[in-house]
């Protein structure tokens, strides 16, 4: 019996936040392969909102009960990272004719450097003006932020994170 192995795919960002396109992205993206590694990447010359730490364990409690999720962070080339995570695609989300064409410099980089294939969902209508910098915008001035995060996802008051 040939068994075709597992196609997992890389979901790579920051995301500071996980926002609701993010968890839309995910939901969508399980349907097409095996498994998600949701790889929050390490950046040191970019300020983060939230730690490292507490984004983990947002995104980790959130899929804490979807086996098919995992949640890591690296601090590599994205496509090295995929290998070690086992990844054969790595996942993108686009909302707009921008967000195509960086994508797809991207994916064309990512593809040469190591064969790994991106694919792309575009962004559900209702979910085209989230954005981790919107919603960060949001939280420094006060406003809540509960209509652009997963449900039950509390990101301001979280003890845990």
């Amino acid at each position: 019996m040939n068994i075709p192995p597992k196609r997992i795919a890389l979901f790579p960002g920051t995301f500071d936040p996980f926002t609701t396109g993010h968890e839309s992205l995910v939901r969508r993206g399980l349907s097409l392969v095996d498994g998600i590694v949701i790889a929050i990447g390490i950046n040191e010359e970019k300020k983060s909102f939230f730690p490292l730490d507490k984004r983990l364990g947002m995104i980790r409690r959130l899929y804490e009960n979807e086996p098919r999720v995992s949640v890591e962070s690296y601090d590599s080339l994205t496509v090295e990272f995929a290998r070690k995570t086992g990844a054969r695609y790595i996942l993108r989300g686009v909302r707009s004719v921008t967000d195509f064409e960086y994508e797809k410099t991207i994916a064309d980089m990512n593809r040469t450097l190591s064969g790994i294939e991106t694919f792309v969902l575009f962004t559900e209508p209702s979910l085209t003006h989230v954005s981790s910098s919107r919603v960060r915008e949001l939280l420094r001035y006060g406003y809540d932020v509960s209509a652009f995060v997963p449900n039950g996802m509390n990101i301001v008051d979280d003890p845990n994170g």
